[in-house]
């Protein structure tokens, strides 16, 4: 698709066809300004398709003619812009994805943990941007492990796994924590029959493993309401979304809330930016630990 020109319509479908509704070069600008100063998400040129297409709904249900009434109408109603934050943002996640991490986490930082719970010492995690769930609850059938007799002694401890995300409606999935059926395939054994019961549309995840997580709305641009530090952070496939100014924001707001020694799991095509990266060392793909001052 060309790059449109000011006052020009920003041809939705890319092939010249007319659009539903009026859409110019500085309606795409507007949106996408609002999006960055509120959740720090790029929309390149070439996402003024992926746009146009997905808030046209949003038009048709106000009654709307134009881009630029949704444009006026986003910046005075803090909550259609949330709203719009959650129609272009793309929540693409399975159980157990990257599963190179989770096999780290069990063999290099698990046992520590239980350690550290049997101890009666406070233990947290955090999956920040966690979608509808996915991640952390892969994170937590990792964590209680493979026995569940073994996993019952830790029921008392002081565990606790945060997953946040800007999307209430995802987090509202994750809540509920009942997942397709076909998507059990991507829970390996023995955590699929230990942590995991079928419904009558598909399976969910079992009550020992949902009680360990909080869901909580948070933006991470915003400042983060959230006291003490973290053991391990997963922050996946999220930065992706950002400019390079705020990745190195995020990575040191991150490397502020990890204890020393606490491990950050990134995405398979992120990196480390910033002043941030001489706080960690690699110890495996996508995988850092925080050293000591």
């Amino acid at each position: 698709m060309r790059l449109i020109q000011a006052g020009e319509p920003a041809e939705a479908g890319g092939t010249g066809a007319a659009t539903e509704y009026a859409y110019r070069k500085q309606d795409f600008e507007a949106i996408s300004a609002l999006v960055y100063d509120h959740a720090g998400i790029t929309l390149a040129d070439g996402k003024s398709t992926m746009v146009y297409s997905r808030l046209a709904k949003k038009l048709r249900a106000k009654g709307l003619d134009s881009f630029a009434d949704y444009v006026a109408l986003v910046r005075r109603d803090p909550a259609e812009l949330a709203a719009c934050i959650e129609a272009l943002t793309t929540n693409h996640t399975r159980l157990f994805r990257e599963g190179h991490h989770f096999d780290h986490f069990h063999a290099h930082v698990r046992s520590g943990l239980l350690a550290k719970a049997m101890r009666r010492s406070k233990v947290r995690l955090w999956s920040a941007g966690c979608s509808s769930g996915e991640e952390v609850y892969s994170l937590t059938m990792t964590l209680l492990g493979r026995d569940r007799e073994a996993a019952s002694m830790i029921g008392g401890a002081d565990l606790l796994l945060l997953a946040s995300d800007i999307n209430e409606r995802v987090l509202a999935l994750g809540r509920a924590a009942q997942y397709r059926g076909g998507d059990v395939t991507d829970i390996p054994e023995p955590y699929r029959s230990l942590w995991t019961q079928r419904t009558a549309d598909g399976f969910e995840i079992r009550e020992e493993a949902r009680r360990l997580v909080r869901f909580r709305q948070l933006n991470l641009l915003h400042a983060w309401p959230i006291s003490g530090q973290f053991d391990v952070i997963f922050c996946r496939n999220t930065m992706i979304y950002f400019d390079e100014e705020t990745k190195a924001r995020l990575l040191s707001g991150f490397a502020d809330r990890l204890l020393s020694g606490g491990y950050l799991y990134i995405g398979h095509s992120e990196r480390l930016v910033g002043p941030a990266t001489a706080r960690f060392k690699s110890v495996g793909q996508t995988i850092y630990q925080k050293v000591a001052a």
